[in-house]
């Protein structure tokens, strides 16, 4: 029995000294993988408002009652409700006769900027116009900010519609990335297919 307990004495140690010697390869921290469905669009024409524009099936149109807790400027507010996602893309109008042209695209700016400066790595602003001859500028923020993309539209005498996609998550920039993108592309179908109303 003392042989027996000797070798179990030397034979265990040994034992798990060579287990320890075996590669370990520590693997990268992953994250969920999101079913996203897929692309299909419908027509927004609602009676009375001065724009339409075609938008995502899966989401829905809810009409904007609150902003910061106070009564929305015009009728014209609404938002684009993705629950599948838990995102929403904001969008406000605002008429140029009541307001200084200059002074819209400023706030838009300052939306952008100074707002997400302190969170976004990186803020890129780009104009464009779309294939209506409608004239914008999208910004496109880096990082853990709140919203990764916003855009303005506007024929510079009488409409200005500004929009901005939020997430109801806290922000993680690579958590988000494949949900980020596929929303960029339905942002960008939405201000492709935008029409002011006569």
């Amino acid at each position: 029995m003392a042989k027996r307990s000797r070798f179990l004495f030397l034979f265990l140690p040994a034992l798990f000294v060579l287990a320890c010697n075996s590669d370990y390869t520590v693997k990268p921290r992953g994250y969920y993988k999101i079913a996203l469905p897929a692309k299909a669009y419908r027509t927004f024409d609602a009676p009375g408002y001065p724009y339409t524009f075609e938008y995502p099936v899966y989401g829905t149109i809810l009409k904007d009652s609150l902003f910061f807790e106070e009564r929305a400027e015009n009728p014209y507010w609404i938002n684009i409700d993705f629950p599948g996602q838990g995102a929403r893309i904001h969008i406000s109008y605002k008429e140029i006769g009541r307001n200084r042209f200059d002074s819209l695209v400023n706030d838009a700016y300052q939306m952008s900027y100074k707002q997400h400066t302190y969170r976004a790595t990186g803020i890129e602003s780009t104009p464009f116009t779309t294939p209506a001859g409608i004239e914008g500028v999208s910004f496109t923020l880096k990082g853990n900010s709140a919203t990764p993309r916003q855009f303005f539209l506007t024929d510079s005498v009488h409409h200005f519609l500004r929009g901005a996609l939020y997430f109801s998550a806290t922000p993680n920039e690579d958590s988000l990335r494949p949900v980020i993108r596929f929303f960029n592309e339905d942002i960008d179908h939405l201000v492709n297919s935008f029409r002011w109303k006569p």
